[in-house]
């Protein structure tokens, strides 16, 4: 039977110096260790962390306020263990702790909807997909042919209007909206949110996969929704579509030998 393993007087320090700086009221300072130095070591990584977090996140800081807003940090720092070492992918880290976490009593029930609305910019900020350029036909007929979503995009769909919460609006449980958006990176590289109505969710997710044209992907649109003017309808996805196209949401068609690349999509739904 193998011996149990002794941890080290030096890493019993190294623990014994962490947990206290993640959590200093649960926490005994380290011996030999002054208030006033370690005070400071602890204020140091807290207002790192407050500091590469919060920017992501300004809306649900104005909900909640500065002191709950501070709570959460604090409660991040001390019990979520980052599986990252970039710094610009802890605001992800910090959202995965909320959805992890149990609720509070006192937080909006909307509050990791929002906290994932607000992520979603900065996910597609530092996304890197992109087409090759023999992929696309930039002029290609969006009816016959294959339209392509900006490869940087997520389709979204959230139980709560995101888009207009804030410190003046604040919907209960009982004023749920269902809120589809499609968000893209267009070809400037700025991220931009459209709002969709049910329909246009239905439509983009058909057109996401690469795969329909858009005849197609609007006929499967029309179909489910067993419109009583099909005609009507069509001609108004094919409107649809060629508005995503003007705004860069579209980029033009896939070239007839060629598969879609993957694309950064998304949903968060309950």
């Amino acid at each position: 039977m193998s011996a149990t393993r002794r941890i080290p007087e030096f890493q019993k320090y190294q623990i014994s110096f962490a947990g206290h700086i993640r959590d200093p009221k649960s926490n005994e300072r380290p011996k030999g260790v002054s208030s006033r130095r370690m005070t400071v070591y602890n204020e140091l990584l807290f207002n790192n962390i407050f500091n590469l977090v919060s920017p992501c996140f300004p809306v649900a800081q104005s909900v909640l306020g500065p002191d709950k807003w501070k709570t959460l940090i604090r409660e991040f720092l001390s019990s979520h263990r980052c599986r990252t070492p970039y710094f610009r992918q802890l605001p992800e880290e910090f959202l995965q702790f909320m959805q992890q976490r149990e609720s509070n009593a006192d937080e909006p029930d909307f509050l990791n909807y929002l906290l994932h609305y607000e992520w979603v910019e900065l996910a597609l900020e530092l996304s890197n997909k992109s087409f090759d350029a023999g992929d696309l036909n930039k002029d290609g007929d969006l009816r016959d042919g294959r339209p392509a979503l900006a490869p940087v995009h997520m389709l979204l769909a959230y139980p709560y209007p995101v888009h207009r919460i804030g410190k003046d609006y604040q919907p209960t449980a009982a004023q749920r909206e269902e809120t589809c958006l499609l968000v893209f990176r267009d070809n400037g590289d700025a991220v931009r949110f459209i709002l969709l109505n049910p329909v246009s969710a239905r439509l983009v997710a058909l057109i996401e996969s690469g795969e329909l044209t858009g005849n197609q992907a609007v006929e499967q649109a029309v179909s489910e929704l067993g419109h009583p003017e099909p005609a009507a309808a069509i001609e108004g996805g094919h409107a649809i579509i060629e508005n995503l196209r003007h705004e860069e949401a579209i980029l033009g068609t896939f070239v007839a030998d060629r598969a879609p690349s993957p694309s950064a999509t998304g949903t968060i739904s309950e």
